[in-house]
């Protein structure tokens, strides 16, 4: 049985983090890490794993942290911007450059990012977000960084001893 693997990131900060110092120490933030968490959904037939690292903080725009799973169709499955596609060819990730619940309007842009099936796949975005606590205003931003694939032996080391196959920096 296959087992998907999906390892996010998010670095976030307000705009009293945004110094050279808080910016470097930002950058020094690793992008892979040892895959600590257990598989905890199914996935088309597959066991699925979301491990995730960095902040996620708590805001009144999203009072539970940000990343959830939700069923978009049959053949669909949303988390984050990301959709994973059960398509004729195997697992296929796209994404979206609408966020959960908070752009509305236009039709969404989808980018096909690529197949689960071949090596993994690393995709990187920023975004901003506004933020209503205690009568104030502020902006949220973060870097998003998604490390995902699919393989038929676990090994907690994946991101580390192998480079991605196909990357993505600014989605």
């Amino acid at each position: 049985m296959s087992l998907l693997i999906f390892q996010i990131t998010i670095k976030q900060w307000d705009k009293g983090q945004n110094t050279t110092s808080d910016q470097s120490a930002r950058s020094a933030l690793p992008s892979v890490f040892p895959i600590t968490a257990k598989p905890t959904l199914s996935i088309f037939n597959s066991e699925c794993i979301l491990d995730q690292h960095g902040d996620d903080i708590a805001t009144n725009v999203f009072s539970q942290g940000r990343i959830r799973a939700s069923v978009s169709s049959v053949d669909r499955v949303k988390f984050d911007r990301f959709e994973i596609v059960n398509s004729s060819t195997g697992l296929v990730l796209e994404y979206s450059d609408r966020g959960p619940g908070l752009d509305k309007g236009e039709s969404p842009n989808v980018q096909v990012l690529g197949p689960l099936n071949e090596q993994w796949i690393q995709a990187r975005y920023n975004w901003r977000y506004s933020v209503l606590e205690s009568n104030q205003i502020y902006w949220m931003y973060e870097e998003v960084i998604l490390n995902a694939m699919c393989v038929e032996e676990f090994d907690s080391n994946v991101f580390i001893k192998t480079e991605p196959s196909i990357v993505f920096n600014d989605l």
